[in-house]
């Protein structure tokens, strides 16, 4: 198939590699000069693992350009834009949606089928669709299920395929099998629905992975007033396979680029709707979610005194989760600031997210190997949990230290370990 990808961000580039990789010939368009470049050099701009070895610039079927003129050889168009939160709001801002079909429409014709993979508020896709009728196009929906840190393996073997197509198109999903082909082959399970069913999938899934999350953290709340292990509490109710033990670590809460962002722009969908009290629940999700963040601040004062000014804090992490260098909306740098706020001197690291880290917060002190960054410290704070922090020798730890006072904001250290070789450590909701 001839495929184009409008948007060569994290979803984009990642979709038009894997759209390569499976055989077709691809083009990427994106009005970034310099992420374009980039692109087509065969560099990936974030870090995402596998990606780099899919965009090699010898590979024939894929190409990157500006032009959005080149979609006209192409026969599907993806959309993957970003849909961000509207500025002082909560709902998504589609934006950048709107702009990249309204650029197509000149360069699509009768056969051609848009394709959208951004996450957006329910109702979009029939819009879009009025939208692209003119031109004897047709539009289906194809929400991304991408997590960040496997996003290669999640494209191209997914764990299902979700297809929202007008009722009236019967050639939308043929195209959509064609180009999943292989997926499909290796038993890949296919969703064949209406427009807004589709829609719903993604940020419906996305709400009740974040109520899974707060709800264990919530289960820490009470764990730290009473005495009780969230952590074996997490594994007890895990076994019962209604419930299952995946997305119940307790810890400084979730972030990045999708989760707060979707459940907040539901939400104000749902208002609109008029349903607004169906979603009320996810407010207080996201409160919870944001409370944890405080915590970790709170446990590394108590821990020291009462009183960060001129304390040495090492931050362990700044990207919202292992195997990215994303920092939206991460709890971990949030973390970092918070301490700075309270009076901290703070030293940061992350194996790959250090230079973004830089971008948001430029006057934050980042240095590149872990032993600079404990040297000296009064206090470590691990708040994303990378194997290179999980697996550190708290004996070797405890000499470049000045002091013995660890936070594990992700509950991923071995306490025991930790206490035996002279630490106070603190975990969230362990005691």
């Amino acid at each position: 198939m001839r495929i184009s990808v409008i948007g060569c961000g994290y979803l984009g580039a990642v979709h038009a590699a894997c759209m390569a990789e499976l055989g077709h010939d691809v083009v990427g368009i994106d009005v970034d000069a310099s992420k374009i470049e980039n692109l087509a050099a065969g560099r990936a701009p974030f870090f995402e693992p596998g990606l780099g070895d899919l965009l090699s610039p010898d590979n024939a079927r894929l190409r990157f350009t500006t032009d959005i003129a080149a979609a006209e050889h192409a026969r599907v168009h993806f959309i993957a834009v970003g849909t961000p939160q509207v500025a002082g709001g909560v709902a998504a801002d589609l934006t950048y949606v709107n702009a990249a079909v309204e650029a197509l429409l000149p360069h699509i014709g009768p056969g051609h089928l848009v394709v959208g993979k951004s996450t957006v508020p329910v109702g979009t896709a029939a819009r879009l669709a009025e939208l692209v009728a003119p031109t004897g196009a047709s539009l289906a929906w194809n929400p991304e299920f991408l997590r960040e840190g496997f996003a290669v393996s999640d494209t191209l073997s997914p764990d299902r395929l979700v297809y929202g197509v007008d009722h009236r198109d019967d050639r939308a999903a043929e195209v959509l099998d064609e180009i999943y082909k292989r997926p499909l082959e290796a038993g890949t399970p296919r969703i064949v629905t209406d427009y807004a069913t589709a829609e719903l999938v993604k940020v419906s899934a996305n709400a009740f992975l974040a109520t899974k999350i707060s709800f264990i953290n919530a289960m820490a709340e009470i764990a730290e007033v009473t005495g009780a292990d969230v952590t074996t509490l997490a594994d007890a109710i895990g076994y019962d396979a209604r419930i299952g033990r995946r997305f119940l670590n307790a810890g400084v809460g979730f972030g990045g680029g999708c989760l707060p962002k979707d459940i907040r722009a539901f939400q104000a969908r749902a208002e609109e709707l008029g349903v607004g009290h169906s979603l009320a629940f996810l407010a207080d999700v996201d409160d919870v979610n944001l409370r944890r963040r405080q915590r970790v601040v709170d446990l590394v004062t108590e821990n020291l005194g009462g009183d960060l000014t001129g304390k040495a804090v090492t931050v362990l992490g700044l990207a919202f989760k292992p195997e990215s260098d994303d920092v939206r909306d991460s709890p971990a740098l949030d973390v970092a600031q918070r301490l700075v706020d309270a009076g901290a001197v703070v030293r940061a690291t992350d194996p790959e997210a250090i230079e973004t880290a830089r971008r948001l917060r430029p006057h934050l002190d980042y240095v590149e190997s872990i032993q600079e960054a404990v040297s000296g410290a009064d206090a470590i704070v691990v708040v994303t949990e990378w194997h290179q922090f999980r697996e550190l020798d708290p004996v070797e730890v405890a000499g470049w230290a000045r002091g013995r006072v660890v936070v594990d904001g992700r509950n991923c250290l071995d306490a025991s370990d930790w206490r035996s070789a002279g630490w106070t450590y603190a975990g969230l909701g362990r005691p």
